[in-house]
């Protein structure tokens, strides 16, 4: 009698189920609830294609020189054509080079106001939840003492005494635009520094410093970002607002307000000076909108089954 070995099984014939951690199985389900938004693809295909122009812009544009300040007043005022797809303006410039050209500076403006409040909200929210105590009382109350003035009369009042330019125009805004995000932050830390991975990490001697910045800003950071992605839009809004009342970008540097601001006077003889402009400043806020919505529906937890 022989003694043989059993036949090993061939797993070549088979399929081998590889497991999927929890994280990925939740992006996948993220990803797919993502799909099923048609408003919030939409959404994501405008943000994508204006990302583009504003990268691509200066080589795009059909005349550069008249993003640089050149006239043509042999052209003023000419009408959608073949050669003029936006017509033309006051000055004879192409509006389409203008508007291409203005996409790069609206959409870095808003970048920079978004990015700038939500670093210095987020710092003063954390270290107020955090902290607690007469700490939290102050950073607060500051933050109150900001909320009682609107929004775009305190970026006019900065704006005014700073001067018109680009980089004092963000600052004027992102001067007032900290304090929502400050709120936020303040009660996500609030909420997780009396979780159990945080009495850990104070057990094993960790600093309040990097028990803050290491361990309870990480978990906290989806609700900014879905807040980010939503507040784009207003502060695109809000830099053609002081663009459009002359207390932003300078001339001739292109920009979405300041284009509308001029073209106003022409209406509604000239249409097409002013449909375009506006028209760039309407789907750059409604794009971000939705892509906001959508990121907020797949980052909601409480939608995570």
């Amino acid at each position: 009698m022989s003694l043989t070995a059993p036949p090993l099984p061939d797993h070549s014939a088979q399929e081998i189920a590889v497991p999927i951690s929890a994280s990925g199985q939740a992006w996948r389900r993220s990803l797919y609830r993502f799909r099923q938004s048609t408003l919030s693809i939409i959404g994501l295909i405008l943000v994508l294609g204006l990302l583009l122009v504003a990268v691509a812009g200066p080589w795009i544009v059909p005349f550069p020189e008249h993003v640089t300040g050149s006239v043509a007043t042999a052209n003023r005022f000419r009408p959608p054509s073949v050669a003029h797809p936006f017509g033309t303006n006051e000055l004879g410039q192409d509006v389409l080079s203008l508007v291409l050209a203005g996409t790069r500076v609206s959409l870095f403006a808003g970048l920079a106001v978004v990015l700038a409040g939500a670093f210095v909200g987020t710092v003063i929210g954390a270290v107020a939840g955090y902290a607690g105590g007469w700490v939290d009382e102050v950073l607060m109350r500051l933050s109150d003492l900001k909320l009682t003035v609107p929004g775009l009369i305190f970026a006019m009042a900065i704006a005014a005494a700073l001067g018109p330019g680009l980089v004092n125009m963000v600052i004027a805004i992102a001067a007032g635009w900290w304090p929502g995000y400050a709120r936020l932050v303040r009660g996500e830390v609030m909420a997780k520094k009396e979780e159990m991975f945080v009495t850990a990490a104070r057990a094993l001697g960790a600093s309040p410093g990097r028990i803050l910045f290491r361990h309870i800003l990480p978990n906290v950071m989806t609700p900014i970002i879905v807040k980010m992605s939503l507040d784009m839009g207003f502060a695109i809004l809000t830099v053609a607002s002081l663009g459009f009342i002359g207390i932003g970008v300078k001339p001739p540097t292109p920009e979405w307000g300041a284009l509308l601001s001029v073209s106003r006077n022409y209406m509604p003889d000239f249409w097409w000076t002013a449909i375009f402009p506006g028209l760039a400043i309407f789907i750059a806020v409604f794009g971000f909108n939705l892509l906001g919505d959508g990121l907020r529906d797949v980052f909601d937890p409480k939608a995570r089954r």
